[in-house]
């Protein structure tokens, strides 16, 4: 029995609880599939899935195994990375996973430029508002706007953050005056879509410690920090976004800065970007060299303001 082959399908069952789905990503039958994971089971002693004619579940067991097996498939991946990274020339595939603002905004001219040093290392970049789950979506580093809390991780900061309250000039000229942190609920708030019923902003003012939660009856909700922004590029409302994504903006006078003496967030006052790779005993050289090259060019205050670019100044510069 190939029992390193009967560990990966029965892997890849436990995420995509489907034997058809399995067979046509390893290209086998689904028949093989089925008789393979039946004597691997045999070979356990033990049942790991449940199945019927409608759908597969994993047992009690099933759920453990699948657990202990990602962990040893992931360690031979890492082996097998390690011998890779030994070669003379760096080549290979980068899965890079970004929060869409930082992604759209940083990393496009800074992967067409590492692809320039380094031609035999590819770039997948994948945009999302999510943190990755590194070892399941195979991802070899996300970065986050918040350090991580898994284990098996190792992160490293670029750059610490603030976020700011920024509106269009128009809409500051029409809003109702910002004397103290509640009037912010009797404005037009454009609000990042975050789990639970209410839309808050917390918000500290200088040099107190003390933090005022305001609850917002938000004019636009979404998931999206790129629509955030442009909504509040066309006047409708305050949008509270990350400062290295709007200096620009304010520098050229698109948009204003609104309460500019006090720190506000919608979650942590701690945060800014961090990359995160699995914690393995050798770090890959294809990514050792991303990480640098990235750190390079957007690591610290002024890096980070100076790296950010909108779609449109991309497409000026294409």
């Amino acid at each position: 029995m190939d029992r390193l082959r009967a560990m990966e399908l029965f892997l890849s069952i436990s995420r995509t609880m489907s034997f058809s789905e399995t067979a046509r990503l390893f290209g086998l039958s689904a028949t093989v599939v089925s008789r393979m994971i039946s004597a691997f089971e045999d070979h356990l002693g033990v049942k790991l899935l449940m199945r019927s004619t409608r759908q597969v579940v994993l047992t009690e067991a099933g759920h453990e195994y699948a657990r202990r097996v990602d962990d040893i498939l992931g360690s031979i991946a890492d082996a097998h990375q390690g011998i890779t990274a030994i070669r003379s020339a760096p080549r290979g595939h980068i899965r890079v996973h970004s929060r869409t603002m930082f992604g759209v905004g940083v990393l496009p001219p800074l992967v067409a430029d590492f692809r320039q040093l380094y031609p035999e290392i590819s770039v997948e970049l994948i945009l999302s508002e999510s943190k990755a789950d590194l070892r399941r979506e195979q991802i070899d580093i996300d970065f986050r706007i918040s350090p991580p809390i898994e284990a098996g991780v190792k992160r490293r900061m670029l750059f610490h953050s603030q976020r700011y309250l920024v509106a269009s000039p128009d809409y500051v000229a029409r809003m109702p005056a910002l004397e103290a942190p509640m009037d912010l609920a009797r404005q037009h708030n454009l609000v990042y879509a975050l789990p639970g019923d209410q839309h808050v902003w917390r918000v500290r003012g200088p040099g107190d410690d003390s933090v005022q939660e305001v609850v917002l009856k938000p004019r636009h909700v979404t998931n999206n920090g790129m629509v955030l922004l442009e909504y509040a590029r066309i006047g409708e409302g305050i949008a509270l976004l990350d400062d290295y994504t709007v200096a620009r903006d304010i520098e050229r006078g698109r948009l204003v800065r609104l309460m500019p003496d006090c720190r506000v967030t919608n979650s942590t006052f701690e945060e800014g970007m961090f990359a995160i790779i699995l914690d393995t005993p050798m770090i890959p050289t294809k990514i050792r060299l991303f990480l640098d090259f990235v750190a390079d060019r957007v690591a610290g205050k002024s890096l980070r303001f100076a790296a950010y670019r909108s779609p449109s100044e991309h497409r000026a510069e294409g």
